[in-house]
């Protein structure tokens, strides 16, 4: 399994589902990936835990299609957002070191799941929501922002050295009689 990770953190959400895997299925390594973004639960994640950031990835899914095909998202989308951040608001609090600490009331869940639809809401109103792009590869369904016009693929490393390779070998296969 290939966890393609570095996009914003709600596209590195969207991207634990492929169509070979679901990265939530073994969530622990998907935290470590994130944890200069995320703060992990203590504990491991419930059934009814991973449960909720599912639905939770299919409403920003949901939202984030609509957006990429110029739609409204849909209102239950949106709500299930706004739910999530509402369940564990961010506030400041004076640290001894005279910094600001930025807390939240509720229980791990809570705090994961609004964490994650907060990430959400920064993308659909940020300046990068026009350059969602879905990656080119084959049956590679991994979104990303693209920094460049010309990108084309998840990973240049994965997906695009997989489309050259496949190029590569069409031409060798087909007799090598073209420009190549």
């Amino acid at each position: 399994m290939d966890l393609v990770t570095g996009e914003p953190l709600a596209l590195d959400l969207l991207n634990t589902l492929t169509d070979e895997y679901d990265a939530l299925d073994d969530v622990q390594p998907w935290l470590e990936l994130q944890a200069g973004r995320l703060t992990a639960p203590s504990l491991p994640l419930t059934d009814t835990d991973l449960a909720a950031v599912r639905a939770l990835r299919e409403h920003v899914r949901a939202a984030v299609d609509a957006v990429r095909q110029g739609r409204s998202p849909a209102g239950k989308s949106i709500e299930a957002v706004n739910q999530a951040v509402r369940a564990a608001p961010p506030y400041r609090i004076l640290g001894a070191d005279l910094g600001a600490v930025i807390r939240r009331d509720g229980d791990e869940r809570a705090r994961l799941l609004a964490q994650l639809a907060e990430a959400a809401v920064e993308l659909l109103t940020g300046p990068d929501v026009g350059r969602i792009r879905a990656c080119e590869g084959p049956r590679c369904r991994m979104l990303f922002v693209a920094g460049h016009p010309r990108r084309r693929w998840c990973s240049p490393a994965l997906c695009g050295n997989r489309v050259r390779v496949a190029r590569h070998y069409q031409r060798r296969r087909g007799g090598g009689s073209g420009a190549g």
